[in-house]
């Protein structure tokens, strides 16, 4: 074909564009003005069903984490001690005049869990997984005009327990409406890839579903076009005069790109895909796909490498729920989160143990996190008597398939786990299933490794292994372990997929520091002066009996360089799996994070091994019973020794050792000011101090932004501190503080961190615990200035002035 008839019929393509047409695909926010009812109703489903006294509200929504803390709820104290249930949502709409001739679909990015779906009282389907996105087509049932079209949605998740962890329930991700014409791209129907790429040149592959509903042939064109972050037309291929005979037709397109800006943990550069379907008509989609163009390998002897690089995977495991807020997605929420985390030097996420917000990983692709995308906490064999395994026959493959297709195109992912300590490694069910999902995925891309989080290290024992299709054998715990990997699995590449799992509460501390605690012992409840003690100590000297230090278990890894990577159980405190605490522990105790977001002491021994940036932290707080022995540490980095005084008096200058990772003092206690400081080379790299707190005295506000969207969803996260006239925090204070605000604005929840507090999330009060707390704010759908005042008994208020612009 001649360049000047591939000139010509583009040209005439886009002058028939010209012509007034509705826009080629419509994505509409399907979130607002929803109906919901907390109970089961048989006559829900019908569109003539009066629900004029239900509740209204916006998605996403969670409504497990609007009830109270009870241990008799079905889903008991592992999932978070939080009511479950049925409920039913209900949205009327009309149908836009534009979706007149075209398809009408609605997709759910996550329903928790047995949905089922009606549209005028049609039933399009039902999906178990609770953590899947889904979409259903409209067409067919939608009455014309301006009739009102019903929409039913019934979420039953009633049957527990289900998970170990909180789940959640209800419509807790984002919905939307698309609208396309009978020429459009598939759903999820573009893989991106980069089979080429160095830092001189990038050929980009783009492989299209192009689905065809015009029960006729038609001849199309295809573009594909690359944009670069700036929005600069970088690259683009025509596929012109292309016959569209089945319902479904792949094109494949290739593109070169020269000079590409690599995309990196450090420097996280995205471009995007636009397709362009282009008829005698017009222009009849536009999907755009992101794009972000690096190479990475594993190699068993040189370890993991990003675009030649070679680096160490630190990453850490998050379970979805966003503390106070529950399940329900907000981006601001996640972006808060990998900001803190990417503060301690964090460069990777493990979606544990199932598919994630797909919001989460469009954070990542922009923030720079590499992701383990994880499928599946169980295949047939249970771990909760109503969990996936009942559905996992059935439906494993749809899901599976669903998931990879869904995320493929995400430069940020870059390794699939199919499961998380599955049973079937003991059996040779195991070795079949590993196969049969390691294939699924593969098929659908094989570009990015697959591997499983296992358990057992030794070879006859793992049938998983046995299968011979993992690319990474990954393992959870079981440090001691790791120096025999290389000698038990030859010539095979080995991360460490869960490490840890140690207790901390913030701000308490068990003395003496050096005596571990394996809390609690003999599955009793740890006692503090004969009475019930739901804390753990902060000095990283506890932990479970099949868990580890943080710094035995991060020792381990810095020993045995065969290990690519680590991902620490877990980056947050999580709602639900409090074990081994029981009742009225209600959320984990294993983040370096604690649920109001408030790092834990450990945070900052990660910070100090992961991140380039000086770092010198110091503890416990310095408020002790005079004469007491306190065991003083110190994490630093950057620097030779750390030199502590006391009221001005030095106690001596400390080294770390070779294996090493922090420093001690054992120091009489005093009342007065503890300094450290850090010097590398004779000069002083850092200073900090801690000072005894007097009496409390007043309030102090600070939140995480003061300029906000005025969008309904952002959200500013407000840190509460009780001081003393000094302005020293006061480490014991449990104060309860009142919350009023004026403006545009709402409190979403509150907390203050405590794994065992039965306060509601939902609130406008919260005691402090070891002298903090948080109050979320969101924003409204208007402009102004959002004042938050705390008050407490005794001690002066505080206020805080926000602003929210459109």
């Amino acid at each position: 074909m001649s360049r000047v008839y591939v000139i010509c019929f583009a040209l005439f393509i886009l002058g028939q564009a010209a012509f007034a047409r509705p826009l080629p695909r419509v994505v509409t926010d399907f979130n607002k003005d929803w109906k919901f009812y907390l109970g089961d109703n048989a006559q829900a489903e019908e569109a003539q069903f009066n629900d004029a006294q239900w509740r209204r509200l916006t998605l996403p929504h969670d409504w497990s984490i609007e009830g109270k803390f009870d241990e008799k709820n079905p889903a008991k104290p592992e999932g978070g001690g939080l009511p479950t249930g049925i409920g039913w949502y209900r949205k009327t709409f009309v149908l836009p005049a534009d979706a007149k001739d075209r398809h009408v679909f609605i997709e759910f990015d996550g329903v928790y869990r047995n949905s089922e779906v009606w549209i005028n009282g049609h039933s399009l389907g039902k999906r178990p997984n609770g953590y899947i996105s889904f979409r259903y087509e409209l067409t067919p049932y939608l009455k014309p005009g301006k009739q009102p079209n019903i929409l039913a949605v019934r979420v039953d998740n009633s049957a527990q327990p289900n998970s170990r962890w909180y789940s959640g329930s209800g419509i807790y991700r984002n919905v939307r409406l698309v609208t396309t014409s009978k020429i459009a791209v598939d759903q999820w129907g573009t893989f991106v890839t980069t089979p080429k790429v160095d830092n001189s040149s990038a050929a980009v592959r783009v492989s299209t579903n192009v689905r065809n509903t015009t029960g006729k042939p038609q001849q199309v064109s295809v573009v594909a076009t690359i944009y670069d972050a700036a929005g600069k037309q970088v690259a683009e291929q025509i596929n012109p005069s292309l016959t569209l005979r089945d319902t479904l037709t792949t094109v494949t397109q290739g593109l070169a790109l020269a000079q590409p800006k690599l995309w990196s943990v450090e420097q996280p550069y995205l471009y995007k895909v636009v397709t362009t379907i282009k008829s005698k008509q017009g222009v009849e989609d536009r999907y755009e796909t992101p794009l972000g163009i690096r190479y990475f390998g594993f190699d068993a002897q040189k370890g993991f490498s990003l675009n030649g690089k070679t680096m160490r995977i630190l990453g850490v495991c998050q379970h979805h729920d966003l503390g106070a807020l529950g399940a329900a997605v907000n981006v601001r929420a996640m972006e808060r989160q990998l900001e803190i985390l990417r503060a301690m030097g964090c460069n990777a996420i493990r979606t544990a143990h199932n598919p994630p917000a797909p919001e989460l990983l469009d954070l990542c692709d922009r923030m720079g996190f590499l992701v383990l995308d994880e499928a599946f906490d169980m295949w047939q064999k249970k771990k909760n008597g109503q969990d996936y395994h009942v559905d996992f026959k059935q439906w494993h493959r749809r899901d599976l398939e669903d998931q990879v297709r869904r995320d493929r195109n995400h430069p940020s992912v870059f390794m699939w786990s199919i499961g998380n300590e599955i049973r079937e490694q003991f059996d040779s069910t195991g070795t079949h299933l590993t196969k049969e999902l390691t294939a699924i995925v593969k098929r659908l891309d094989a570009t990015r490794p697959v591997t499983s989080a296992l358990t057992e290290q030794e070879p006859d024992k793992n049938f998983m292994s046995q299968a011979g299709v993992l690319d990474v054998l990954s393992f959870n715990y079981k440090h001691e372990g790791y120096p025999e990997l290389p000698k038990r699995f030859p010539n095979q590449i080995f991360l460490a997929t869960e490490t840890a799992a140690a207790f901390e509460t913030r701000g308490h501390y068990d003395l003496p520091s050096d005596s571990i605690r394996v809390w609690p012992k003999d599955g009793k409840t740890k006692l503090t002066n004969g009475n019930p003690d739901f804390t753990a100590s902060s000095y990283d000297n506890a932990r479970p009996y099949w868990g580890a230090t943080h710094e035995a278990a991060w020792g381990a890894i810095k020993k045995n360089p065969h290990l690519t990577g680590l991902f620490v159980w877990s980056g947050f405190d999580y709602l639900g799996e409090p074990l081994p605490y029981p009742w009225p522990a209600r959320s984990s105790y294993f983040g370096l994070i604690d649920l109001a977001g408030f790092p834990k002491d450990a945070y900052y021994l990660y910070q100090s091994e992961w991140s380039s940036k000086p770092v010198l932290h110091i503890l416990p707080h310095w408020n002790w019973s005079a004469g007491q022995t306190v065991d003083v540490w110190a994490y630093y980095n950057n620097a030779d020794e750390v030199e502590l005084f006391l009221n001005g008096k030095s106690l001596g200058v400390k080294k770390k050792g070779n294996d090493d990772l922090h420093v001690m003092w054992r120091v009489p206690y005093a009342p007065g000011t503890l300094q450290a400081v850090s010097r590398k080379g004779g000069q002083t790299v850092l200073k900090r101090t801690i000072s005894t707190a007097g009496r409390p005295a007043k309030i102090e506000l600070t939140a995480d932004r003061n300029a906000l969207k005025a969008d309904g969803r952002d959200l500013a996260f407000v840190t509460v501190r009780v001081l003393d006239d000094k302005g020293n925090l006061i480490p014991n204070a449990d104060n309860l503080v009142n919350f009023t605000t004026s403006g545009p604005a709402s409190i979403a929840g509150v907390d203050n961190g405590y794994q065992a507090s039965l306060e509601p999330f939902k609130a406008n009060y919260r005691k402090t615990y070891n002298g903090m707390c948080l109050a979320i704010l969101q924003t409204q759908e208007k402009g102004g200035n959002i004042k938050l005042t705390a008050t407490a008994e005794g001690l002066a208020p505080a206020s805080i002035t926000l602003q929210s612009k459109p």
